[in-house]
């Protein structure tokens, strides 16, 4: 289960939307005249006059699950869904409808709510999107549903505005980052895309705290985009490219190092099997250290505990 948060100014618009599809079925209202489209709107709109100073009263979310969940999901199962969501979401004492939409091939529903609730009083949207993800996550995994699509899975061409950008950030970071030796490296490909990459510091200081990238008029920091992202997830992925850029020589050098056929294939295994991070102190050891013939027999001993304890 995944939800997707927005807030606006008209009530008109988004439920006309969400009421007048062809597919949509209006499973719970509370608070306002269901008779007509117009009535919903009124009735909102007269409930916001109570608290004029909130320009953006109108709360909109979509809930949607996988395909793979639709014989789970009858339609007063979704609504109870989507009233848990609501309390856990503190979306509460305020008029509200519940739309269910069958025009994809995944079971969704839209929640219009007001957030000038019953009492005139502003339902907050401040840490709302975390809150959200949070909350998806905690009802998929009690009630054992699928997990939202990953990143890679998703319909780029059906996304737009904020959404759309941020994937194509999240694409363009990935692939720049899959090789990049260093973040001038990174920045130089990404500028190359049109992407701009924005440090954080700590305050005093040339210490980086943080990354965000921007595309046009929008900037989002890395974590948003991705937890892969932040900072300290690609600083450590460049740091690993520096190292197998460094390595890669030594490794090509062992691999043909030796003419003989089994020292040759004896000298490349070892090589993969040693981790990267110490890569480059074993392959500068002299060759005749992996040598059985003319070694010390303590120092052999030795040896293969030492790899053993190692790989």
């Amino acid at each position: 289960m995944i939800g997707k948060v927005t807030i606006g100014s008209d009530f008109g618009g988004v439920v006309r939307y969400v009421i007048e599809k062809q597919e949509a079925t209006l499973l719970m209202a509370e608070g306002v005249r269901t008779g007509e489209v117009r009535a919903i709107i009124q009735d909102f709109n007269m409930q916001r006059k109570v608290n004029p100073d909130l320009t953006k009263a109108v709360g909109h979310i979509s809930l949607s699950w996988s395909k793979e969940d639709a014989a789970r999901l009858s339609p007063d199962i979704i609504k109870q869904r989507a009233l848990e969501y609501m309390e856990k979401m503190k979306i509460m004492s305020t008029q509200f409808i519940l739309v269910e939409h069958q025009d994809k091939n995944h079971p969704h529903l839209h929640i219009i709510y007001n957030r000038v609730n019953n009492e005139g009083k502003t339902i907050s949207d401040r840490f709302q999107k975390d809150r959200n993800h949070k909350v998806c996550k905690e009802i998929t995994l009690r009630y054992g549903y699928h997990l939202g699509k990953e990143k890679q899975q998703v319909n780029r061409q059906q996304l737009k505005g904020a959404d759309k950008i941020r994937y194509e950030l999240y694409d363009a970071i990935k692939s720049a980052s899959a090789t990049a030796a260093s973040w001038n490296e990174l920045r130089a490909r990404l500028e190359r895309q049109g992407i701009e990459t924005i440090f954080k510091y700590k305050s005093g200081t040339s210490e980086i705290q943080g990354v965000s990238f921007a595309k046009g008029d929008l900037q989002f920091k890395g974590s948003k985009i991705d937890r892969s992202l932040s900072f300290g997830r690609l600083d450590a992925l460049i740091r690993h490219n520096q190292t197998l850029a460094i390595a890669q020589p030594f490794r090509m050098q062992l691999q043909y190092q030796s003419s003989r056929p089994q020292e040759t294939f004896r000298l490349a295994t070892l090589s993969q099997q040693i981790p990267d991070d110490r890569i480059l102190d074993d392959l500068l050891r002299p060759v005749q250290q992996f040598d059985q013939q003319g070694t010390n027999p303590s120092k052999k001993k030795k040896r293969k505990k030492y790899l053993g304890q190692s790989l």
